[in-house]
């Protein structure tokens, strides 16, 4: 198994790169038994894509229904992987329950990402091993190591490792009489075991985004009838919810999605005309979010439940928080099934938990959709220095193209950067990375490197209090643009000006042979 490339992670972001870096056969480590990521591994029962399928869908594997407007569910989303990794001969090249420990860097750590150029003089392939991978196999708890040139890190942001609350002594979980549980640990319950969970029981939910209220639902569904109790959401921060991709009758994509309402957003590498533009376009910007607030505030109750965030809209968009409500949330909560309280802190007491205004809360069981810890999973298997550059002052991984960390070398981490649909964004860079790996160009010096990615970083700092997830929603067609720029490709993929400026892009638009599946 030893070769140039190792892949680690066979979720989404695995697989699109094992399918872009074949010519290089590459190698897949997944620790679990099946591939998906987080569609296998951290999806309940009810967990639903939020994006349609156009917008989620591989340049060369389109969906088999792909005219279906609903949104897939999480099997339907399993299968489709299924079909593009049996479409494209990925499964001789997937190692399953092959868990990578721990990364040992086997080149010259006194140069090491801090010479002129990254890696060594740009190249991708120093032509000897550079990485050496850790494995255990299945049951066993014997290492196996493995030698590659370059290292793919697909491992992901969610899942495995959750991100837990900080509470003062005396007040965590231990002094609770009930049950806690994260929302990682509720995913691997069987729907039965579920039902037994919550069914009568006082639950609280923490937490505000996509998976605590799918979480509620799910809870307020298990608990209809005489017997039932209903589901607290204990909210910290609000944040801006959509029942669906439809504005005043207008399709959303008109707001954000195409190159004209991307073209009053600041963007990296804009000039002094254009910034200046920008600055005075603001006033248009703050309509349009506007608009979708006055939405979203008559199609919701969010002044009934005290549930209408105090920033705009765009700031959510801005940051990738913007969650897609199930269709019978809002009906849960009006027949009373789902409570909503507020409270910036909070911690345990024996009988539940309390509120930082002294408000107390009985509960049987205490959910904590509190998100997850992605880096925390890159530390503990990357060594030193390079574990500790993972991540800049502000908290965001700095990376180019939202690829290559320039002072981590021979190395790229795929899954990420986000966007309105993750899949286009993992593997557009996954072409891009194709290319590189390929010898079509060099990367620029370290500075050069560093130069874009606080560019990016100062665009996300201007539009979002929320900044501190690396998010180019809102310039996300000029990324891409300047990606395609770097692959010596045309950056204007539409047929006619007319498309270019109103049409939405996805994975379609990046297709380098339409006929792939002819």
């Amino acid at each position: 198994m030893e070769g140039k490339v190792a892949i680690i992670g066979g979720g989404i972001s695995g697989l699109v790169a094992a399918r872009q870096l074949l010519p290089h056969h590459p190698v897949v480590f997944e620790a679990s038994a099946s591939i998906g990521g987080v569609w296998r591994h951290s999806s309940y029962r009810s967990t639903r894509l939020q994006t349609p399928r156009a917008d989620y869908e591989f340049s060369d594997y389109p969906w088999p229904n792909g005219s279906d407007p609903t949104f897939p569910t999480h099997t339907e989303i399993l299968d489709y992987l299924h079909g593009y990794a049996t479409r494209f001969g990925l499964w001789p090249l997937i190692r399953l329950n092959s868990r990578v420990v721990e990364i040992c860097y086997l080149g010259d750590r006194e140069k090491a990402g801090f010479t002129d150029q990254w890696g060594e003089s740009g190249r991708p392939f120093p032509g000897h091993p550079v990485w050496e991978v850790g494995v255990v196999t299945g049951d066993s708890l014997d290492v196996q190591w493995f030698k590659f040139e370059f290292v793919v890190m697909c491992i992901g942001k969610y899942g495995d490792v959750p991100k837990l609350p900080v509470f003062p002594r005396g007040r965590g979980p231990e002094v609770f009489h009930g049950k806690v549980m994260h929302t990682l640990d509720y995913c691997k319950l069987g729907e039965d075991e579920a039902t037994e969970l919550m069914k009568g029981k006082k639950v609280v939910v923490v937490g505000y985004k996509k998976s605590a209220i799918d979480l509620a639902t799910e809870c307020a569904e298990v608990n209809k009838g005489a017997d039932g109790q209903p589901c607290t959401m204990l909210i910290r921060t609000l944040h801006w919810t959509v029942p669906s991709y439809s504005i005043w009758g207008l399709p959303f994509f008109l707001f954000y999605s195409t190159r004209l309402s991307q073209f009053l957003h600041p963007r990296p590498n804009q000039g002094a005309l254009r910034s200046l533009l920008c600055h005075l376009l603001y006033p248009m910007r703050r309509v349009v979010s506007m608009f979708i607030e006055s939405y979203l505030s008559w199609k919701l109750p969010l002044k009934k439940y005290g549930l209408r965030p105090d920033h705009p809209f765009e700031e959510d968009y801005a940051s990738c928080q913007m969650a897609i409500l199930p269709e019978s949330f809002f009906q849960e909560a009006d027949e009373g099934r789902i409570n909503f309280v507020k409270s910036p802190k909070w911690w345990f007491w024996e009988s539940g938990v309390e509120l930082e205004d002294g408000t107390k809360l009985d509960a049987d069981v205490v959910f904590l959709a509190t998100g997850f810890d992605g880096k925390k999973k890159l530390r503990s298997v990357l060594p030193q220095p390079f574990a500790g550059v993972l991540e800049d002052a502000s908290g965001l991984m700095p990376l180019y193209r939202g690829t290559v960390n320039p002072l981590i070398p021979n190395m790229a981490f795929v899954g990420y950067l986000e966007s309105v649909s993750n899949l286009h964004t993992a593997e557009l860079r996954c072409k891009w990375l194709a290319k590189f790996l390929g010898g079509c160009f060099k990367l620029p010096t370290v500075e050069e490197m560093f130069a874009q990615v606080w560019k990016e970083t100062e665009v996300m700092r201007r539009t979002t209090r929320f900044f501190r997830r690396h998010c180019i929603s809102t310039f996300s067609i000029n990324h891409s643009d300047e990606i395609c720029e770097e692959m010596g490709l045309s950056s204007w993929r539409k047929k006619s000006w007319l498309a270019e400026v109103f049409s939405p892009y996805n994975n379609n638009d990046y297709k380098e042979n339409p006929n792939v599946l002819a």
